[in-house]
């Protein structure tokens, strides 16, 4: 066995200042991974942060020592603490750009025909030049100590070079006629910092999602006391235990996750899961820590704390998410390797061309200073995380969570998405979904008369029953007494009939081979009916009166379709997505589910296996031309999930379900696949976007400047907005709103709780 497999992996983050373009996160990327024992590294210059995935024989100090080398500053990152507060900072940068333009202002004088002292233009110039532009000596000097270039460096030697001609022409001029550019470099300076400024407000906006999450962590929970249940303390929320009982007011978030065992109430989860509307918690409901609670008070035994809480993981997923590096920077990367070298070679190009076609020195020094100030590889730094941190930032608002930036780049291309049906668009739990009478029976009737003898069962089966009858002037006129089960029949009850004639009768309830075994006789018109039902793979329970001999009624349970699936599968078809469905049901049920969702015939495969699920999302794969998806919910769904391009689970599913997805749904809504290909053909419309001007603005930018069309303040002006421009555009993807739709309050209330049943035609 090699020594290597011997050791486990761990993952480690840093914050890493300093870093001002794409040539920067290169050049970091590169020392991280000449350390022995890394094995990935990711560095995201709108988080500035670094992901190392390592050996754990790779220590922490060896790490940052990489980073130092690489001439930048870096910090550990704490997982699941809380991010530090940053006003300070940005009020430090806004002072400097407002003592920038204080002091470059006058510099402007000499343009508008104003006099103004050599020697003063010296001294402004000189305290913007080495007073507020002393960080981009400091970078450039970092980066020229790692044999490495970046932004910094330009901008250095750009200025500089204005500057230091100003100071020539000042002596050898004696200073009274001496053409200066004192503003040139003073303004540059003063450009780049204000752009620098906008574009630090405008990435910290990309960040919001994750500073809305992390406000919603509680610092402090009030737990029952073990010993006594009167009392009650309040408890820091890290010394709060799994088990421990925590006490929930109205008004106030949930400090934990857990299972509410006293009190009734309704909880706003907005910010978790995107529901739009409060949730209906009762004993035995699961609570999210970091949501709202409504109207009731609440005791929640808790079910994980820290690190292991939903809203941890939600938070960490997001992060992760905008850490990662999506497949298309790979051509950016490939650029910035090269991008400063290039551009210090195109400045000595454009030096040389012009003196040796006559121009004087002070033109030709000019034009290349130009060319190193236009040139931005910020704008290509910034194109692709900015859009992935505000696309992710709006899914997980909608309570869609991308586990990387792979997933959510590669969605814009899905073709095909194959759903589960139980738990994914349908509810997941049987419902009386057809309840036809015999002839001669009332049907209300009957249906109370069923509701009273399934009353007191906890069978899943009887709780459809009792859903779908109310409560009710009918179902409250009968009276049970001496309810029996009958294992693998059904279910037999004494039913006082008082109400009507002073008898009691016994009824039961229950499958066919018992109603066989009764000799009830079914009236061909229900004999008919059962066929048709049990043939679209519902199951068949018969209302009986075992003493008659006779049928009063036909029950046929399945399980209901979500309120939102119809409209979720048309939306995929007018985005050009087509749905199949895969099942482990039979054949009779899918079918009928596909024809009421409008899922075409022939995209429908019944009776899979587990193992079998995957081998049709295969098939899949092989004849798509696009991306396939697979969404489903349960444990049967993870070789599929795993096998499909891209994975997509609802939270409402199993952990297992979840862990092989690439796309979590917050809540177990089918309309949030549309949502989560939507988002993600937006944000991969907005990389393209700032890539193509990215790319675009040096091409032209750079050969004007080269060829003398462009004065270093406006070069300085322009490469500020190329960044400030990339960062705006990615931020007009939190404007992204759902569609209209089967949303909250649209939905009613017999698609929710499955109460909605098939009248006879």
């Amino acid at each position: 066995m090699s020594s290597a497999s011997t050791h486990s992996e761990r993952t480690a983050e840093f914050a890493v200042g300093g870093m001002t373009c794409a040539s920067c996160v290169a050049r970091v990327e590169k020392m991280l991974k000449r350390v022995p024992g890394v094995d990935a590294v990711a560095v995201n210059l709108a988080t500035e942060r670094a992901t190392v995935h390592a050996r754990d024989t790779v220590t922490d100090d060896q790490l940052l020592a990489a980073i130092t080398k690489a001439g930048y500053e870096a910090t550990r990152i704490v997982p699941d603490a809380p991010p530090a507060a940053a006003a300070h900072t940005r009020d430090r940068e806004f002072a400097a750009v407002l003592g920038c333009a204080v002091l470059s202002l006058p510099l402007l004088a000499p343009m508008f025909g104003l006099a103004l002292s050599p020697w003063l233009q010296l001294a402004l110039a000189s305290a913007v030049q080495f007073g507020f532009g002393w960080r981009f000596y400091v970078g450039g000097y970092r980066a020229v100590r790692a044999l490495s270039g970046n932004m910094d460096l330009l901008v250095a030697l750009g200025t500089s070079a204005a500057w230091g001609v100003s100071v020539y022409q000042m002596f050898a001029h004696g200073g009274g006629h001496a053409h200066l550019y004192f503003e040139a470099s003073a303004v540059v300076i003063t450009l780049v910092r204000f752009g620098k400024w906008l574009e630090a407000r405008a990435k910290r906006q990309t960040t919001d999602a994750i500073r809305a999450l992390n406000a919603l962590r509680p610092d402090k929970a009030r737990i029952r006391d073990a010993a006594d249940a009167s009392r009650e303390r309040e408890v820091a929320l890290t010394d709060v235990r799994i088990g421990d009982i925590a006490i929930v007011r109205p008004g106030e978030r949930v400090p934990v996750d857990g299972i509410v065992r006293e009190g009734r109430t309704h909880i706003d989860e907005s910010l978790i899961t995107g529901e739009s509307l409060p949730v209906a918690k009762e004993p035995g409901a699961r609570a999210t820590g970091g949501s709202i609670n409504g109207e009731g008070a609440i005791a929640i035994e808790t079910t994980a704390v820290g690190a292991e809480t939903t809203l941890a993981r939600i938070i960490r997923l997001v992060e992760s998410a905008q850490a990662e590096k999506a497949p298309i920077q790979r051509l950016v990367d490939r650029v910035s390797a090269v991008f400063v070298p290039a551009i210090l070679g195109i400045a000595l190009v454009t030096l040389a061309g012009w003196l040796l076609h006559g121009a004087s020195g002070e033109t030709a020094l000019l034009n290349a200073v130009a060319v190193l100030v236009i040139a931005c590889p910020c704008a290509l730094g910034l194109a692709t995380p900015t859009a992935i941190m505000a696309g992710t930032g709006v899914a997980a608002r909608q309570g869609v969570l991308i586990k990387d930036a792979e997933a959510l780049e590669r969605a814009h291309a899905i073709e095909i998405v194959a759903f589960d049906k139980t738990g994914t668009l349908t509810v997941g739990r049987p419902s009386l979904v057809a309840f036809d009478a015999a002839p001669g029976q009332d049907r209300d009737e009957a249906l109370a008369l069923a509701a009273a003898v399934q009353r007191m069962s906890e069978h899943p089966l009887a709780k459809a029953v009792v859903a779908a009858a109310g409560d009710t002037d009918a179902t409250r006129r009968f009276r049970t007494r001496a309810v029996r089960a009958v294992a693998g029949r059904g279910v037999e009850a004494d039913v006082d009939m008082a109400a009507q004639d002073g008898a009691a009768q016994r009824i039961a309830i229950g499958s066919e081979r018992w109603r066989e075994e009764l000799n009830a006789n079914v009236p061909e018109p229900l004999a008919e009916r059962a066929r048709d039902l049990e043939a679209q793979g519902n199951t068949i329970s018969w209302l009986i009166a075992p003493d008659r001999r006779g049928v009063l009624a036909l029950l046929a349970f399945g399980d209901t379709l979500k309120p939102t699936a119809r409209a979720a599968i048309e939306r995929l078809s007018r985005m050009g997505v087509t749905s199949a469905l895969v099942t482990g049901d039979n054949a009779g049920s899918a079918q009928a589910v596909a024809r009421a969702l409008g899922i075409a015939p022939e995209r429908v495969h019944a009776n899979t296996l587990p193992a079998d699920k995957a081998q049709v999302v295969a098939r899949l794969k092989a004849s798509a031309k696009g991306v396939v998806a697979m969404a489903g919910d349960g444990i049967n769904d993870a070789p599929a999930l795993a096998a499909a391009d891209i994975g997509i689970a609802m939270a409402s599913g199993t952990d297992v379900a979840i862990e092989a997805a690439g796309i979590t749904l917050m809540r177990g809504d089918p309309a949030l696949v549309a949502d989560a290909i939507d988002i993600s053909r937006r944000t991969y419309r907005k990389i393209r976007q700032n890539l193509f001007w990215a790319f675009v603005y040096n091409l032209i930018g750079i050969p004007l400047a080269a060829l003398g069309m462009l004065d270093p303040m406006v070069a300085g002006a322009a490469m500020a907005f190329s960044s400030v421009s990339v960062v705006t555009n990615a931020l007009l993807l939190r404007t992204w709103r759902a569609q209209a739709g089967l949303r909250g309050a649209d939905v009613d209330a017999a698609g929710r709780d499955g109460r909605a049943i098939t009248r006879p035609a």
